[in-house]
């Protein structure tokens, strides 16, 4: 996979940049394995806007992804690598000897024809195998992740993803995030081996408002263009600053800087270092 950009013929391509398709195989996903995708515009069962700045953009179909992979120690191959809207990584479409296919997520450097099998029990450190933590070699690099044993994967999962395998120790293995959190889980969770495919996913600049709307994202408006009704910095003359001493979410609560993690949540003893902070949090 590479990045294409577009030569300067007008101020939007100038910016725009996408990601190549060479590695796809199959244009139309296996329809068996797709279901319709209700548009909800944000909106909750009331009616009422809960997630704001959603509606529109292009039709899709959902994709039924297999992340729990529990048909153990049968090889299953590759048919083909393929486009999923409603994710930055790419899908494989595996075969099962007794003809059951599914989908999961694609790891970098998977091709066609490729063989591939979940266990229980220690099997090869191969691009694509899936098996328990306490058998991956430390320093290994995973993906599709699992929080709780037979639960499903829940963690790395998105484009260009990896976790490493740091430790070992009694009933958990010591687990080194994207973020930089180092995390305990337990070692009978599965994870599989390799990096999430579409690493160059993250390099893609947009370039217009239109591609953003083609994905179903509306417009945002600066909460200082508003008025007083509509926003806590909205009102004054002018390019006039916000006139309060920090920022505010549209509620009124603080915009920066505020930790949301709850400070008595359960899983708060499992994670032995926390994230790295960015400095645009700050």
């Amino acid at each position: 996979m590479a990045i294409k950009l577009y030569n300067p013929t007008t101020p939007a391509r100038r910016k725009t940049s996408i990601v190549l398709s060479s590695d796809l195989t199959k244009k139309r996903p296996e329809k068996k394995l797709t279901r319709p995708k209700k548009q909800s515009g944000g909106r909750n069962q009331s009616g009422q806007i809960t997630v704001r700045h959603r509606g529109g953009g292009a039709k899709r179909r959902i994709r039924i992804v297999d992340f729990k992979r529990h048909l153990f120690g049968q090889t299953a191959k590759v048919l083909s690598i393929e486009y999923d809207p409603n994710r930055s990584a790419r899908l494989a479409l595996i075969v099962y000897p007794n003809g059951v296919k599914s989908y999961i997520l694609a790891a970098d450097g998977m091709k066609i024809d490729d063989e591939i099998i979940s266990s229980k029990e220690k099997i090869d450190v191969k691009i694509g195998n899936c098996m328990p933590l306490k058998f991956i070699p430390l320093g290994v690099m995973v993906h599709n992740v699992e929080l709780e044993p037979d639960k499903g994967a829940v963690i790395a999962r998105s484009a260009g993803n990896g976790i490493f395998v740091q430790a070992i120790e009694g009933p958990y293995a010591q687990l080194k995030m994207p973020s930089g959190e180092i995390r305990l889980v337990k070692k009978e969770c599965l994870a599989t081996i390799g990096q999430v495919s579409n690493p160059d996913h993250g390099l893609v600049r947009y370039g217009k408002a239109g591609r953003m709307r083609h994905k179903g994202v509306r417009p945002t408006v600066r909460g200082k263009a508003m008025n007083p009704c509509d926003h806590p910095h909205g009102g004054g003359e002018g390019r006039h600053p916000i006139g309060m001493p920090y920022p505010k979410t549209l509620w009124g609560k603080h915009a920066l800087g505020v930790k949301t993690r709850k400070p008595k949540k359960w899983s708060s003893k499992l994670i032995i270092a926390r994230r790295k902070r960015n400095r645009k949090e700050l």
